[in-house]
C-alpha cells in the first residue's frame, strides 16, 4: 500500500511455518520487515512499542525453530507481542491493534490459536507454561513449552514460586529469561555466545550427563564433591549458579540481537530434550533498531500516535491536569510538611506519579519492581515504626495485593495509604488493564476508608485527608486521564471522615455519584430540569465509611435514588442499597436504581465510548431517572412499565 514500509520477505510469510526453510540471511531480513512493519504500524495506533522492538530477533527465531503452535509459546505480560502478531496470522489486522473489535495489545487465547496464554499482568509465564509442560507429560506428548519473562517480571515473587516448583519436577519446561535491563548480566559478545552454544550442545550434554551418572555410583561425599564442582566450574563461566539452584539448566548469558547465536542454542535445547527446566540468558535492548526508542526506552515503552521519520509523539496539548500529575503535586505539598511521608511504588514510577515525588523526596521514594504483595506489606512495616506511607499503585495491579491488604494492612489497622491510579475505565489497553474491582473488593473490608475524588480540586484535599489520617487503612481512587480544569489550591484541606456533599439541590429525584461520574449526573440533572424534573445531585466522596445523614436525606426527601459509579457490581451501588435496607429506609417505598459497569469484562475503546455503553454518561443517566419514573407510574397504575435501554 502507499506509505506503507517495504517488507519484501514479510510479505511472503503468513504464518510461522513459511519461515521454518528460510535461511539465516533471509531470517535476518525477515527481522528487520518486521521491524519496520511494526514500527509502521504503532506509529498509527499507538501502543506498547520499546518492549516489542527488543524482542524481533528473538520472535523470528523462536517461530524458526519450534513447531509452533503445536509447541506452546507463552509471553510473559505480553505488551512484547506485537512481532509475535504480525507472523502468525495476524499482520492484515495489525493496524487495528487496540482499536474497537480490532487485535487486543496483549496475548488473547480467543484470538488465536498462537496465543496459548491470555496476558496482561506480568510474571505468570513460567506458572502457566508449567502447568502446560506437566500436562503435557500426563497426556503422553512430547512437544516443546516455552516461556518468555523479562528481567523486570523475575522481580515478582511468583516467577520465583514457579521456578522453585519447576525445579522440583522432571517436566521439561524451557524458559527465556529476556534481560533488556543489563541488570542481571554484563554486556555480552562472541565469547558468551560461543560458550551458550557449547553449554547447550549434545555433545556437552551427553558428557555431562555420563558424568553425572558415573558420580552417582561414587560414595556419598564424593559424589557430592563432584557435583559441587561442577556447578562451581559452570557458574565461573556462565553466571548461572542461581538459576542452577532452583534446579535449571542455565544456557547464557548470549546476544539476543544475533539470530547466528539463537537459532542454534534454541535448535539444540529443542533437539537434546533434557529432562526438567532448562533457562536460557538472553541480552537485548528495549527499542532496539528505532533511534527515538533505544534512546528513550521509558518514553516508548507505551507511546500514543507519533511521527515514524522524526519519533514526535502526536500528543495533544493538555486541557486540564491529570489527575496522576494533580496527585503528585497533592503528595508533594504534604511531604513539605511532613517528613514521615513517603512514596512507594512497584515499577511503575512515572505512571503513578511517584517520580515527581522521587526528584523532591529521593531518599523518601521506594520503588519495590514489579511487586505489589511486597510493596503493601513492606507499607505495613513502615506504618508500625510511625511513617505514612502512600502506595500509588493501578488499581488493575492492586488486585495481586489483595491477601496483603486484608491481613497485613486491614487486620491490623495500620495506617497505610493506598492510592489507586486508573480506577474506571482505562481505554485502549481493554480488560485486562480497566480498574473495575477495587470498590466491590475494598468496600467489604472492616475499618477502612474508601474516598474518590470528583474533580482534581477534590483530589488534593483528599491527599491532604489521607495524610492526616492514622486511625486506619484509607484508600484513595481516581481515574487515568485528565481533570475537569478547576482551580488547584496550593495544598489541599482535609476533608471530615465520611462526609459526603449535596451539590445541587432538588426534590423528588436523586442522584448519588462516588469519583468523577459528578459531572455527567450534573449533565442530566440540567437535562431533566428541562423535562419539568426537579434533581437533587450529591457527591459521596467517601464510600466507606458512608454520610448516614446524607444517606437518610436522600431517602427520606425524595421517592426516587439513582446511584452513579464507574466500577463493577457489588461495588458501591450495592454498598448503599445493603445500608438502605438494613437502616430501613426501603419500608417506605423508595425506589433506587444503580448505574455500574456491566457484568463482563471489557474490552479495548475509548474510554468516553465505554462510559456511553455503560449508560453512566449524562444521557444514559437521564435516562435510568426516565425510566424508573415511568416504572414507578406504570406499578401505581397496574400498567405495564416501558422497557428502556
Amino acid at each position: 500500500m502507499p506509505g506503507r514500509p517495504e517488507t519484501p520477505v514479510l510479505d511472503t510469510v503468513t504464518y510461522p511455518e513459511d519461515i521454518r526453510h528460510l535461511s539465516l540471511d533471509d531470517l535476518n531480513r525477515l527481522a528487520e520487515d518486521v521491524r519496520r512493519e511494526m514500527i509502521d504500524a504503532v506509529s498509527g495506533t499507538g501502543g506498547h512499542l520499546g518492549a516489542g522492538l527488543g524482542v524481533v530477533e528473538l520472535t523470528v527465531a523462536l517461530h524458526h525453530v519450534f513447531d509452533t503452535p503445536r509447541d506452546r509459546l507463552v509471553w510473559d505480560v505480553g505488551h512484547q507481542c506485537y512481532p509475535h502478531k504480525i507472523l502468525t496470522g495476524r499482520r492484515d489486522r495489525i493496524r487495528t491493534l487496540r482499536q474497537p473489535g480490532g487485535l487486543s495489545g496483549f496475548t488473547r487465547r480467543a484470538e488465536s490459536e498462537y496465543d496459548p496464554f491470555g496476558a496482561g499482568h506480568s510474571s505468570t509465564s513460567i506458572s502457566a507454561g508449567l502447568g502446560m509442560a506437566v500436562a503435557r507429560d500426563l497426556a503422553g506428548a512430547d512437544n516443546c513449552v516455552v516461556a518468555v519473562i523479562g528481567d523486570g517480571s523475575m522481580s515478582a515473587g511468583m516467577a520465583y514460586e514457579a521456578m522453585n516448583n519447576a525445579g522440583d519436577t522432571n517436566s521439561r519446561l524451557i524458559v527465556i529469561l529476556n534481560d533488556n535491563d543489563m541488570s542481571i548480566a554484563p554486556p555480552v559478545g562472541a565469547m558468551s555466545g560461543y560458550l551458550s552454544r557449547l553449554l547447550s550442545s549434545k555433545p556437552w550434554l551427553s558428557v555431562r550427563n555420563m558424568a553425572k551418572d558415573l558420580v552417582s555410583h561414587l560414595p556419598g561425599p564424593m559424589n557430592r564433591a563432584a557435583a559441587q564442582l561442577d556447578e562451581f566450574a559452570r557458574g565461573l563461566v556462565t553466571g548461572g549458579t542461581m538459576f542452577e539452584e532452583l534446579g535449571f539448566y542455565y544456557v547464557g548469558p548470549l546476544d539476543g540481537h544475533r539470530l547466528d547465536h539463537l537459532v542454534p542454542v534454541l535448535r539444540n535445547v529443542r533437539e537434546t530434550k533434557q529432562d526438567g527446566p532448562v533457562l536460557i540468558h538472553i541480552v537485548t535492548k528495549k527499542g532496539h533498531g528505532y533511534e527515538p526508542a533505544e534512546t528513550a526506552p521509558d518514553k516508548y515503552h507505551g507511546v500514543g500516535r507519533f511521527n515514524v521519520v522524526t519519533g514526535a509523539l502526536d500528543k495533544p496539548p493538555a486541557q486540564a491536569p491529570n489527575y496522576t500529575g494533580v496527585f503528585a503535586k497533592g503528595l508533594i505539598a504534604e511531604a513539605e510538611h511532613d517528613d514521615r511521608i513517603v512514596g512507594i511504588t512497584a515499577a511503575m514510577p512515572g505512571g503513578t506519579g511517584i517520580d515527581k515525588f522521587g526528584v523532591q523526596f529521593p531518599e523518601r521514594t521506594f520503588d519495590v519492581g514489579i511487586a505489589e504483595q511486597h510493596a503493601v506489606t513492606f507499607a505495613a512495616g513502615m506504618a508500625c515504626e510511625g511513617y505514612k506511607p502512600f502506595v500509588a499503585i493501578y488499581s488493575t495491579f492492586m488486585q495481586r495485593a489483595y491477601d496483603q491488604i486484608v491481613h497485613d494492612v486491614a487486620l491490623q489497622g495500620l495506617p497505610v495509604r493506598l492510592c489507586l491510579d486508573r480506577a474506571g475505565y482505562v481505554g485502549a489497553d481493554g480488560g485486562t488493564h480497566h480498574g473495575a474491582f477495587d470498590l466491590a473488593y475494598l468496600l467489604c473490608l472492616p475499618g477502612i476508608v474508601v474516598m474518590a475524588p470528583s474533580d482534581e480540586g477534590e483530589m488534593m484535599h483528599m491527599v491532604a485527608t489521607m495524610a492526616g489520617y492514622n486511625d486506619g487503612p484509607s484508600v484513595l481512587r481516581y481515574p487515568r486521564g485528565e481533570g475537569e480544569g478547576v482551580d488547584l489550591p496550593e495544598r489541599g484541606t482535609p476533608i471530615p471522615i465520611g462526609k459526603g456533599r449535596i451539590v445541587r439541590k432538588g426534590k423528588g429525584i436523586a442522584l448519588l455519584s462516588i469519583g468523577t461520574r459528578l459531572f455527567p449526573c450534573l449533565r442530566a440533572a440540567e437535562d431533566l430540569t428541562q423535562r419539568g424534573l426537579n434533581v437533587t445531585v450529591a457527591d459521596a466522596r467517601f464510600a466507606k465509611p458512608l454520610d448516614m445523614d446524607l444517606l437518610r436525606t436522600l431517602a427520606t426527601e425524595h421517592e426516587a435514588l439513582v446511584v452513579v459509579e464507574e466500577g463493577a457490581r457489588g461495588g458501591f451501588g450495592a454498598h448503599v442499597l445493603q445500608t438502605l435496607a438494613i437502616e430501613g429506609l426501603l419500608d417506605h417505598g423508595l425506589k433506587v436504581r444503580t448505574l455500574c459497569m456491566p457484568d463482563r469484562f471489557v474490552e479495548q475503546g475509548k474510554p468516553e465510548q465505554q462510559a456511553i455503553d455503560a449508560g453512566f454518561d449524562a444521557d444514559g443517566i437521564a435516562a435510568t431517572v426516565l425510566g424508573l419514573l415511568d416504572a414507578t407510574a406504570a406499578g401505581s397504575t397496574g400498567e405495564e412499565a416501558p422497557v428502556r435501554a
